[in-house]
């Protein structure tokens, strides 16, 4: 039965999807450390690894076509490799250090990119392969890897829509690897199923959203809000997780 805590996750989902689209770090960054307030870290990383399969599946509808096919491989095929390898760690060893090591990430990242908004990593095939499999690894593990990914697609100056859609590739091949995964593990609590499909209403909702703010607001402003709040998400997942 549904209560405030299904309907607030749903809510979450919503807006995490509209944050991701248009700030170009996925919604995974919003919704797990969110979601963890609502549920077990186990519980959030499924749910939002089957999520993210059906919402992938909708900017893939929406910027059909639009994706960089050299990049999909450089940075998809070893990313693939790289969230079985991180779904197999959290699965083996002890959840006690995750919510730390997931704060201690949001951190440093959005405090990097605030303090060096033009940082660029160079356009190599080596630096997509290595961040590809540094981004999978992250998602497998921790649940969130659009962030490393995002910033290896800025290095290479796609426009909003390829960005979008060639991110959007890759996160569906990583996120069906994980939920596999995940659910051969028993991650997924079966008598939560309603979820999925009204989350997928809401990411669906949220990835419209996010296309339209995309082509109407400053992307540059945006993405600074959006560290701002990643940067807040992150300080707080920490002082939770440490007291």
């Amino acid at each position: 039965m549904f209560g405030w805590p299904e309907l607030l996750f749903l809510l979450l989902a919503l807006v995490s999807e509209v944050l991701g689209t248009v700030g170009g770090f996925g919604s995974s960054m919003f919704l797990v450390t969110l979601a963890r307030l609502l549920y077990p870290l186990q519980t959030v990383l499924a749910i939002t690894a089957l999520l993210h399969v059906a919402s992938n599946s909708s900017k893939l509808w929406l910027f059909r076509g639009q994706w960089n096919l050299r990049l999909l491989l450089l940075i998809g095929l070893p990313g693939i490799g790289g969230v079985l390898l991180g779904a197999w760690l959290g699965s083996a060893v002890t959840w006690a250090w995750a919510d730390i090591a997931l704060g201690g990430f949001l951190v440093v990242f959005s405090a990097v990119l605030l303090r060096w908004p033009k940082l660029q990593l160079p356009a190599t095939p080596g630096i997509a392969t290595g961040g590809g499999t540094l981004a999978g690894f992250l998602a497998g593990w921790l649940g969130t890897g659009g962030a490393v990914r995002g910033l290896i697609l800025a290095a290479f100056h796609l426009d909003a829509a390829t960005f979008i859609a060639t991110s959007a590739a890759i996160d569906f091949g990583i996120d069906g690897g994980r939920a596999i995964i995940y659910l051969s593990h028993d991650y997924f609590p079966w008598d939560q199923w309603p979820l999925i499909p009204l989350a997928v209403v809401a990411a669906w909702v949220g990835s419209v959203l996010g296309k339209r703010i995309v082509s109407r607001l400053s992307q540059a402003q945006f993405q600074r809000i959006v560290l701002l709040l990643i940067l807040a998400i992150g300080v707080f997942t920490l002082v939770r997780a440490l007291l």
